[in-house]
């Protein structure tokens, strides 16, 4: 099968941890081993990941520099996909033994200049704060903020994915049998200009919007969306909490998840699964068990099981 695996921020930089190299290493080499197995059962490979802590520490090294010159979020966006593309680019052909061919494609994604996502930051990025830091660094440097659980963080324009460019590009490199890294970070957002031509715009577009869409331009079979949570829960977070491990996408879609957090999933699993794919939530580590049943959340046309 044709799979697109999408890696979550907690996947690659669990909460709380240092946003160092050394602690994101550690992390993408244990993604690769999981995602490794994917390909040597046998099925080709599209892996996307998030940049929320990434593109946020950037921006701040930016900012600490001289403010006026801060490179804007597509250009940062763009910088991140490079970055986190080079380590699990690393680790998968070193889990895979340099047998098979990998690729990073620093991928554009276009979105809708009159999105009301511009007038309403939502995505958060960079390191959490407590709330009275949080305050002082959104009255000084002009940022949104919003809670994210017992935390603060910033928050940015998230945009609807509407448009893959470089879709020749990455169907060529399939075609090779190349294992791809793409899409990071929801990929860099740019506008389309009414001659055609496309330019950078200030926004983080969500990691899995974006592997959704692409999973339906390249009529993927399966769209795994990997986490450290090893299934979508029903009243998650009370003592009445159960794993949900099979739905419709119309199932899915009544399901009362986290808006922040597991809600952007549920979405993006239920309008792949709507083409007639597979879509798959859960841990990292469980990526061969969720493709099979075995373990996670599956969200399919045909889903007999609503547990």
């Amino acid at each position: 099968m044709l799979i697109v695996a999408a890696l979550g921020g907690n996947a690659l930089l669990k909460r709380g941890e240092p946003l160092t190299a050394e602690a994101q290493r550690i992390n993408v080499k244990i993604a690769a081993k999981s995602l490794a197995k994917l390909v040597q059962a046998g099925h080709e490979l599209v892996i996307t990941h998030g940049n929320g802590p990434q593109v946020g520490l950037l921006a701040l090294q930016g900012a600490a520099y001289k403010p006026e010159e801060a490179y804007p979020l597509d250009v940062l966006g763009a910088e991140t996909g490079g970055m986190i593309g080079y380590m699990i680019e690393q680790e998968m052909e070193n889990a895979l033994g340099h047998d098979r061919p990998v690729a990073t494609l620093l991928t554009q994604v276009v979105v809708d200049r009159d999105d009301p996502a511009f007038k309403n930051p939502t995505k958060f990025i960079g390191p959490v704060y407590d709330k009275a830091e949080a305050e002082s660094r959104a009255a000084a440097a002009g940022w949104h903020i919003a809670a994210d659980g017992d935390k603060w963080r910033r928050v940015v324009a998230s945009p609807a994915p509407r448009e893959i460019p470089d879709m020749r590009v990455l169907k060529l490199l399939l075609d090779q049998g190349v294992v791809i890294i793409c899409t990071g970070g929801g990929g860099i957002p740019v506008l389309r200009r009414n001659d055609g031509s496309m330019t950078g715009v200030e926004a983080v577009i969500d990691k899995d919007a974006a592997s959704a869409l692409l999973a339906r331009e390249l009529k993927a079979d399966a769209l795994l969306l990997l986490t450290d949570v090893d299934a979508v829960y029903r009243d998650f977070g009370t003592p009445t909490a159960a794993p949900v491990r099979s739905v419709t996408p119309e199932q899915g879609r009544t399901l009362d998840v986290p808006a922040g957090s597991m809600g952007p999933k549920v979405v993006a699993a239920c309008d792949f699964a709507d083409t007639g794919g597979i879509s798959g939530i859960g841990r990292l580590e469980d990526a061969l068990d969720i493709l099979n049943g075995r373990a996670g959340t599956l969200i399919t046309k045909d889903a007999t099981n609503h547990s």
